[in-house]
């Protein structure tokens, strides 16, 4: 193979991705898998282009070869994991994450969409250790906080869903209003709480 072809095309890839010329983008990233059938840069831009693309299939069929040919690579599962959430395969979903977890234990946004997809199949005390571990590495990042308290009230556990929106206000006054108003009957239950709600 010839090095210099190889990188001529990456190059114009990468520029045509910058241009905006998705569509010739992903022909030079194809070309790149025939000189090399398990590059992970061209597999994984693939992946990103058909998943922007909204062309599901085809990312999911780029991220089973990257991860076949990869399979240490922690983001690749996560990316795995995100797109097939992204089309209600949630099922699919939490083995993916579960293997990104595996290879690295701090990766948030793995804890967040292995919670999620816990969440759909309605296993609320997994998907609460989850979010635990997502807010844990990620305290101002509000998403995790707000399912948690979803989690909370699926559990029937009010009062640890009070704390998290007690705990919102403190830096995300938009998203506690939100979350308060979703539990408005529960949060504004005559002596419910503590009375600082």
């Amino acid at each position: 193979m010839d090095i210099l072809h190889y990188r001529w095309l990456k190059l114009q890839a990468v520029v045509l991705v910058a241009l905006g010329c998705r569509s010739t983008a992903l022909q030079r990233f194809k070309h790149m898998l025939q000189l090399r059938p398990a590059d992970n840069h061209a597999l994984a831009s693939l992946a990103h282009l058909h998943a922007e693309q909204l062309e599901f299939s085809a990312a999911i069929t780029s991220l089973h070869q990257l991860t076949s040919a990869w399979p240490q690579d922690a983001a690749a599962w996560f990316n795995l994991g995100y797109v097939l959430q992204q089309t209600g395969r949630h099922e699919d979903a939490e083995p993916a994450f579960r293997c990104a977890l595996a290879l690295d234990p701090l990766m948030d946004r793995a804890w967040y969409g292995l919670a999620l997809a816990l969440m759909q199949r309605q296993q609320f005390h997994e998907a609460a250790q989850a979010l635990k571990k997502n807010t844990a590495l990620q305290p101002m990042s509000p998403y995790g906080w707000y399912r948690l308290a979803e989690v909370w009230m699926a559990l029937d556990q009010p009062g640890e869903a009070h704390k998290v929106l007690r705990h919102l206000r403190q830096f995300e006054p938009a998203v506690a209003s939100q979350l308060a108003r979703q539990y408005r009957a529960i949060f504004n239950a005559p002596g419910a709480f503590d009375g600082t709600h």
